[in-house]
């Protein structure tokens, strides 16, 4: 249920962000109000996962793969150019939330 409820936290948190573009400075409303929405749910979720997953663990995870999602958006939808040693650092970060969530003992199981 922890690792749901991370990836809640995570998926609203990208959406958050990859509104804030659109948002024009929260000029947009749309835009804004899922801006506002969607990292008020994402702490939410994020705060309810810390029951269960020491708070460092799981801001690496959220962070971590938040930045590889939202490079990624920006990627597809905003047209940003990503160059090989972007995509080099993208693996990493997956690399670090994987020996994160796969090898240490730090993380519940």
């Amino acid at each position: 249920m922890h690792y749901y409820l991370l990836t809640l936290a995570i998926l609203c948190e990208v959406i958050a962000t990859s509104a804030l573009k659109a948002a024009d400075g929260f000029k947009s409303v749309g835009p804004s109000l899922l801006v506002i929405f969607g990292y008020a749910a994402a702490f939410y979720f994020l705060s309810v996962t810390l029951r269960t997953i020491p708070v460092g663990i799981a801001y690496a995870i959220w962070s971590g793969v938040g930045q590889v999602l939202v490079m990624l958006i920006a990627w597809i939808l905003y047209r940003q150019s990503l160059d090989l040693a972007a995509f080099a650092g993208i693996g990493l970060i997956l690399g670090g939330v994987l020996v994160l969530t796969l090898v240490s003992k730090s993380m519940p199981h």
